[in-house]
Formats: structure tokens, C-alpha cells, sequence
């Protein structure tokens, strides 16, 4: 889709205005019209004004596991359709980077990015803790991870209903309160009890409009403004506000995201002498494109640790991210059931679809797709890479260079360890993608 074309005074630059995904393949063909010969994306296109020109970094992509064990994971799909496969070792990894942060009193893990019970017994051998948006989840996460207390759980919902809430303090759950509402009229059953307030910051970060979490177009948090009200009702209802939690979105690579929040809610903790722990909630982004930079754990670390320093009182410092955890430890596989062409646009259609992986659809995201059946071949073909649902929305991909697909090839989906299957759904009555764990380099087992 190209939005603008414009062409300079003196007749010799012609510029054109399309989104930014199809620069490169654009640029390619334009240059084969022009200047014929040669296969479009050869040794003349060298890296990107980006890549000559940005500022040294330490921090660098690492290539992607599932590049190694591209056999294993096509052996492993056997005579399925399709799958996802997490492999732990990654997850373990990712858990690592966050726990040897000096500045992170303690690391949840946001179980609705994915519940599957092999990851949430990883993650809680590993020393992280639970943060959970329903009792259900939360019921969920004790039977899979037989190591998991309830004083490491953290239940944060939204517009729950009265029910739900006498449940959780039943089970003996920490609570965290994002709506005034709750303290007006449900205050006493809370009272004598601890509780943390999840506060609106005011502005929200991310890929998506529907991932930004702060701010008054987002239904979530206690905008700061009504913060003296609900401390003045936690006092009526004798209960002790004992943290303080924003979530700003998702998807987030700028370490000042966490710095700024830090900053704020402390600001509002001055006011607040119960309270102990700021939890600055999860979004750490994970690149999705191969020329991305990961985010610099480095900064975020050595920020906080500044920040921390600055405050009126010692307090922890929580993070409670998902998508960090799993995504890139999760691959969607699935086999090529079809190909069709109409006029210039070519299909590739698989086993699987926005029944399995709605994030494209939902959010607009991008996740990378490649043939792993041909794996060293050149990209070559531009596909749209559809599903099998009966929606126009049903699309994973679009205009993707992939080798020639062939029925029966098992084309990988990257980085959907997150929101994944977690939000899969058996619409059109399509069972969607089953889930493997792959324990080690040889083998994925159920």
C-alpha cells in the first residue's frame, strides 16, 4: 500500500511513503526495474542506514534457538498439523537475566501470558513468584507448580466481581485494588488485611493501542488524583495499603519506562507511611524483528538502582513481566495445507490460524515466519500467510519473502511463547495448536 508519492523540482527523486514492513522488498524490486540484472536482495544491498549509523551498544540479538534445532523441531511435529513447542531451557535463561538484576527485590511471573503448567513450575523452581489476574489462574498455578506457596502469588483483577474477591481472601491471596469502587463498598471485607493499590501513572507505553495499559482511554488502575480518597477509605476500613502497582503496557524496550514509574510511585508512597513494596509491573519487550535491539537490562538495572537510592524510605522493587519470560521461547509450527494465486497476490495457507495465534489479527503484531522445511533456502516468493478460520482477518503474515511452499512443508512462527495458545479459542470448531514442551536438544515431549 503506498500512502504518498512525490517527485522533486528538478525531475530526479521521486520519493514514495509506504509502511515501513515493505521498505526493503520495495527498494529491491524498484532497483531490478531500474537497474536489471542480479536477484532482488543480492550482496548490493548491505545494512540499513540504521545499522551503519546507530550508537554502539553492547547489548546484541543472539541468534534464535529454534535456527539450531530446526531438525529436532520439525522430527518432533511428527504426523501433526500443527503445534507450539516452548522450550524451557529459554524460559530458565530469560528467569535468570531478571533474578541477577541487584535493583529487582523480587521477580513474578504474569502466568496469563501462558499458563501451561511445565512453565509455571520452571519459573517457580527458579525462585519467581506468581502474579495472577483471576482466582481461577490462581487455583490453576498451585496445581501445577506443587513448589508454589500462596505468599508468593500476587492477584491483580479488573471490574472482578464481589465473589471472586472473597474468594481470593479465602485462599489467603495478596490482593491488589485498581478501582476506588472496591474500598467504597466492598472496604469491609477487606478490613484488617494488607493490600497493594495499582495506581494510573497517566500515560501508557506499546506496540499497540490495546496493549497500553495507563492512561484514561485504559480501563485499568486508580488514576492519581483519587489517591488521597482511597487512602482516607483504606483508613476508615482499617485497611493498610502495603504497595503501590502501575503497569504501563506492553512490549516496552526503553528502560526510562520503568525509571519514570519508579519515579511516580514513589512520589505517591510519601504519603503513604505502610507502604514497603513498589511493584513496577512487567511489558519488558523482546525484539520481534532480527535487527532489533533487545532491551538493555543493564540501564533498567542500574537506573532503578539510582532511583531506589533517591527514595524517602527503603522500599522493594518488584517486576511482574510475561511476555519477556515465554515469547521467545515459543515457537507456533504448522503445515502448508494449500497455495493459491490471484493476480499478483500469492497465499500460503496453513494448518492453523488465528484459532491458534490471534496476535496478528488483534493487534496488528508482527511475529517472524520462515520455512523451516527450507530453511537454507533463499526467500524468493512473497506470500500473505493465512489460516484455515473462515474470517478475511484470519492473516499471520503479510508480504513475506519465503522459499517456493509446498503442501506438507512446516512453516515456523516465531516468537509466541506469549499470548499464544493462552489466548487461542476452538472457533469455526478448529481445534487450535496442541502444546510440547521441549526439555532438551533431542526431544519435545507433551
Amino acid at each position: 500500500r503506498i500512502f504518498q508519492v512525490s517527485q522533486a523540482a528538478n525531475d530526479l527523486n521521486l520519493t514514495f511513503v509506504v509502511e515501513s514492513r515493505h521498505a526493503d522488498r520495495l527498494v529491491q524490486q524498484l532497483h531490478q526495474q531500474v537497474i536489471p540484472g542480479g536477484v532482488g536482495g543480492d550482496s548490493v544491498f548491505g545494512p540499513t542506514w540504521e545499522q551503519l549509523f546507530r550508537d554502539a551498544d553492547p547489548v546484541r540479538v543472539q541468534p534464535s534457538w529454534w535456527r539450531r534445532q530446526a531438525a529436532a523441531l520439525e522430527a518432533r511435529l511428527e504426523d501433526r498439523d500443527c503445534a507450539y513447542v516452548y522450550n524451557l531451557a529459554e524460559v530458565r535463561a530469560a528467569a535468570g537475566r531478571l533474578l541477577a538484576l541487584d535493583s529487582v527485590d523480587r521477580v513474578l511471573y504474569s502466568m496469563k501470558a501462558n499458563p501451561h503448567p511445565g512453565i509455571l513450575a520452571a519459573l517457580v523452581e527458579c525462585g519467581l513468584g506468581i502474579e495472577c489476574v483471576s482466582v481461577n489462574e490462581a487455583r490453576h498455578a498451585l496445581a501445577s507448580a506443587p513448589d508454589l506457596a500462596i505468599e508468593q502469588m500476587l492477584l491483580t483483577t479488573n471490574f472482578a466481581g464481589r465473589n471472586e474477591l472473597l474468594d481470593a481472601l479465602a485462599m489467603g491471596l495478596k490482593i491488589t485494588v485498581d478501582n476506588v469502587y472496591i474500598l467504597e463498598h466492598w472496604g469491609h471485607e477487606l478490613a484488617g488485611r494488607e493490600i497493594f493499590l495499582r495506581l494510573d501513572p497517566g500515560s501508557g507505553l506499546g506496540h499497540h493501542k490495546m496493549v497500553r495499559t495507563a492512561g484514561s482511554h485504559a480501563k485499568f488502575g486508580i488514576p492519581l488524583t483519587e489517591l488521597e480518597r482511597a487512602r482516607r477509605l483504606a483508613e476508615a476500613h482499617d485497611i493498610r495499603i502495603a504497595g503501590l502497582h502501575a503497569h504501563t503496557g506492553s512490549g516496552i524496550l526503553h528502560p526510562d519506562n520503568w525509571h519514570r514509574t519508579l519515579e511516580t510511585l514513589g512520589e505517591a508512597a510519601r504519603e503513604l507511611e505502610d507502604v514497603s513494596v513498589i511493584n513496577l509491573g512487567g511489558g519488558l519487550g523482546v525484539p520481534d524483528r532480527a535487527d532489533e535491539l533487545p532491551l538493555d537490562l543493564a540501564a533498567l538495572d542500574a537506573g532503578l538502582q539510582k532511583l531506589k537510592h533517591e527514595l524517602p524510605r527503603p522500599v522493594q522493587v518488584w517486576l511482574e513481566p510475561g511476555r519477556y519470560l515465554v515469547s521467545q521461547a515459543g515457537v507456533l509450527l504448522a503445515r502448508v495445507n494449500q497455495t493459491k494465486g490471484k493476480g499478483e497476490v500469492r497465499y500460503v495457507g496453513l494448518a492453523t490460524g488465528m484459532n491458534s495465534l490471534i496476535r496478528p489479527a488483534l493487534y496488528g503484531a508482527w511475529h517472524e515466519i520462515v520455512n523451516l522445511s527450507r530453511l537454507d533456502q533463499p526467500g524468493d516468493h512473497v506470500y500473505n500467510v493465512v489460516g484455515p478460520i473462515c474470517e478475511t482477518g484470519d492473516i499471520l503474515g503479510l508480504d513475506r519473502l519465503l522459499p517456493e511452499c509446498r503442501e506438507g512443508d512446516v512453516i515456523l512462527i516465531a516468537n509466541t511463547g506469549a499470548y499464544g495458545a493462552a489466548m487461542a479459542s476452538h472457533y469455526n470448531l478448529r481445534e487450535p495448536a496442541e502444546e510440547l514442551v521441549f526439555e532438551d536438544s533431542s526431544a519435545a515431549t507433551p
